[in-house]
């Protein structure tokens, strides 16, 4: 998930939400000196527009005009999603799906989406894909719901000039070679902590989150069985990850800060803390926060138990509606804006990284660098990360089951709580959302 659709600006709310109350239920007809008009029910940033995408599709289809609508938070855009998808009406002719809701859609509303799977060229649009990121997106019976635009597989970002200072080594093979587990990694972390050298004032880790986060969609099992119902209490995943990040959080390691808090984003330019876990799209948010004061601070290193399993972190999915006025066009352009050629133009452009892993292992993703973070092989670091993520069910409450456990983690790391009674706190938070 792009940064612009993960922050959680409460004042836009109700904003946003008038916003696609009012737009996405205009007709999308043949207004435009007879092209036919489609129309793009989107959040956050896609990129599309500003990767010219749009564009180069109505040059290619001068009888196609794109206007897209945009929602600045994925929460009040899927709230109004909803009440449109329970009308059975007023939706745009494709629509953005995010991952926090992609298993609602897939468990509740399959039918008011085309079926993808069902394309005569279905195979070989499927086999374009990582197998993870299609089956997000399908039905136990094999529908498809919609086309997944990019991915957010997990690295460790660290800052090698405070590595440096507490006397760690700095080049990424030899970080990486210092946390093969998470154990490994809480051990590092104890080393920069307990280092006479370490900067005042600086934790090892961001948060628990960045912990339990990626920890536990290692896991066999992580908040879903394979019919997509909660299954915390069973899940591998879950008693690993909260063991893990309770103990970092317990013993000191985390800054204490809510991701995406204001203290949160401030810690980035005050050197709050040295390592964070870090999705590709969260390259674009740590150069955003500290501009060209950051370039070559930060690098990138595998992430703690990779050998084992990848973890990802966001990514989207683009659907059409079945009820929209011009299906066949519409399915048209969210093939052509998912294939892999402009997969390939969306990470070149806008950083995003490809759920196409056909697009992945295009020289232009495999051999890009980042020379703002200190030349890392970006392509290289995250396609690997891609290729070793497991085929997890989600459930249509893993947002909120997330959001459980970071909350509990808190209470751990402020010593407020001790693990056990937060791990309660959880279970019992999470059963008011699941029932």
């Amino acid at each position: 998930m792009l940064v612009s659709r993960r922050a959680k600006a409460a004042a836009a709310a109700a904003v946003s939400l008038a916003l696609l109350t009012s737009a996405c239920g205009g007709d999308a007809g043949d207004d435009d000196g007879g092209k036919t008009t489609l129309t793009l029910g989107l959040y956050g940033t896609f990129g599309y527009e500003e990767a010219g995408l749009y564009d180069e599709y109505m040059e290619l289809h001068p009888d196609i005009k794109i206007e897209q609508t945009v929602v600045a938070q994925s929460g009040p855009y899927y709230q109004a999603l909803q009440t449109r998808l329970a009308a059975g009406s007023g939706m745009a002719d494709i629509q953005g799906i995010e991952i926090g809701f992609v298993s609602d859609v897939v468990q509740n509303h399959a039918d008011a989406f085309v079926d993808f799977a069902a394309e005569d060229d279905a195979a070989d649009l499927q086999d374009t894909f990582y197998d993870w990121k299609w089956d997000q997106a399908s039905t136990t019976d094999g529908r498809t719901i919609a086309l997944g635009t990019d991915a957010g597989p997990q690295a460790m970002c660290y800052r090698q000039d405070l590595f440096a200072e507490a006397g760690l080594p700095t080049d990424p093979a030899a970080v990486s070679a210092l946390w093969p587990t998470w154990d490994d990694y809480i051990a590092t972390g104890q080393q920069f902590s307990s280092s006479p050298t370490r900067p005042e004032g600086t934790a090892f880790v961001d948060s628990p989150n960045s912990v339990f986060a990626p920890a536990v969609r290692q896991g066999e099992v992580t908040y879903a069985d394979d019919e997509g119902n909660p299954v915390v209490e069973d899940s591998d995943g879950v008693q690993t990850a909260w063991g893990l990040a309770s103990r970092a959080a317990g013993d000191g390691l985390t800054a204490q800060l809510g991701q995406f808090s204001d203290e949160w984003t401030a810690a980035f330019a005050n050197d709050g803390f040295a390592t964070i876990a870090c999705p590709s799209w969260m390259l674009n948010y740590i150069t955003s926060q500290l501009g060209d004061e950051g370039a070559g601070k930060w690098n990138i290193a595998t992430l703690p138990g990779q050998s084992q399993a990848g973890s990802t972190w966001g990514g989207s999915w683009l659907g059409v509606p079945s009820s929209g006025e011009h299906v066949e066009e519409a399915k048209e352009l969210v093939e052509w804006l998912t294939a892999p050629e402009q997969q390939v133009k969306m990470f070149v452009s806008q950083g995003f990284f490809p759920s196409s892993s056909v697009a992945a292992e295009s020289p232009e993703v495999t051999g890009a660098t980042s020379e703002y973070f200190s030349d890392a092989p970006i392509g290289e670091i995250f396609g690997t990360a891609a290729d070793a993520v497991r085929r997890n069910p989600i459930s249509p409450y893993d947002t909120q089951i997330q959001d459980a456990f970071s909350q509990a983690l808190t209470t751990v790391a402020d010593g407020s709580r001790s693990p056990d009674q937060a791990y309660d706190d959880a279970l019992a938070a999470i059963e008011q959302v699941t029932g």
